[in-house]
């Protein structure tokens, strides 16, 4: 199968690593030309996955267009935010790509102006092309590696080729399982990277691992009852789009939002983490677009409203704790 990833950050390289084992031909295509000049000659991502020499069957390509031609499947894998961009500069290299039979979005978050998921985008601008999300717990550097992984690959009903993409990308290694709830799947990868922000506070505040096991288990809580209410279907948040990477994403060394939420408790602030780091952190910008569009729907969420006042009200943290433990009591 031949296989183009669009963007070269640390997870759409891993992804590049698994395909080429998967024995599929693959070209990744940074954003910038001086990076894919980089990779092509180094053969290696050093900035943003070092370690992991890239075969020379991988080819690393300056130009879309080209590369699209030939594509079967093209995986996304820009940062939410770049994703409308990249669609509306694809749009001449799409209509010429005869081969081309679906997208695979690997990027979180809605988009802030319109509220709109990435599938939503992407379905908006090609809509003629099948589009399906990845998501699930998959730290780029265990996926590079070869270490176990699964993830949900979630493709709309009506797509009937979903089966035979979802054996394309699976492996020894890598397995991968279908769903057909896009937008819950998208939702739980957009929420789980707010409340791994969260989860960083409490390490940040060293805060003990009661108060953390007690903010995950209500966050969990909070995100299929948020989820149900924004369109998902429930099953979809005891996944691995919904729980298994809100488990993962709040506990690794690696997560680029926990990491920032302990940086913000420890006493940083948010704008100068976010100026400060390489990475995108998706849950910054997510948590405003969350915000918002509960706003807009009348929904409570108040483990969201306190990270929210906590990223961009200024609010203290341990405030914003205590906000939450003074709330009335319920039953579970």
């Amino acid at each position: 199968m031949n296989c183009c990833i669009l963007g070269a950050g640390a997870w759409g390289t891993a992804m590049a690593l698994h395909l080429d084992r998967c024995g599929h031909s693959v070209t990744l295509v940074p954003r910038r030309m001086e990076h894919a000049l980089a990779i092509a000659s180094s053969r290696e991502n050093v900035d943003y996955l070092p370690g992991y020499k890239l075969p020379h069957r991988i080819q690393v390509g300056c130009e879309v267009a080209p590369v699209l031609m030939e594509a079967e499947i093209v995986f996304l894998a820009c940062p939410s935010k770049a994703l409308r961009a990249l669609c509306e500069s694809l749009r001449e290299g799409v209509a010429q790509a005869w081969q081309l039979k679906l997208f695979v979005i690997m990027c979180k978050g809605l988009e802030l102006e319109t509220f709109k998921t990435p599938a939503e985008i992407v379905s908006e601008i090609f809509p003629g092309v099948a589009c399906g999300v990845l998501s699930g717990p998959t730290f780029a550097g265990e996926v590079a590696a070869g270490k176990p992984t699964a993830a949900a690959l979630a493709v709309d009903a009506g797509f009937a080729e979903a089966e035979r993409y979802q054996q394309a990308i699976s492996s020894a290694s890598f397995r991968a399982y279908l769903s057909r709830d896009v937008r819950g799947t998208e939702l739980g990868g957009t929420l789980k990277n707010i409340y791994a922000i969260a989860s960083g506070l409490c390490d940040g505040l060293k805060l003990g691992d009661n108060a953390k096991a007690a903010l995950l288990t209500r966050s969990m809580s909070e995100m299929i009852r948020l989820g149900e209410l924004l369109g998902g279907q429930s099953e979809t948040f005891y996944g691995l789009s919904g729980f298994g990477d809100l488990v993962a994403t709040c506990s690794g060394s690696w997560s680029r939002n926990r990491t920032f939420g302990e940086r913000v408790g420890k006493g940083e602030t948010p704008a100068e983490v976010v100026a400060n780091q390489k990475s995108v952190v998706e849950g910054y910008r997510a948590t405003e677009c969350m915000k918002r569009l509960c706003e807009e729907k009348a929904v409570d969420a108040p483990i969201l409203s306190q990270i929210y006042a906590i990223l961009y009200e200024s609010k203290v943290p341990l405030e914003a704790l205590q906000s939450l433990m003074s709330r009335d009591l319920k039953s579970e």
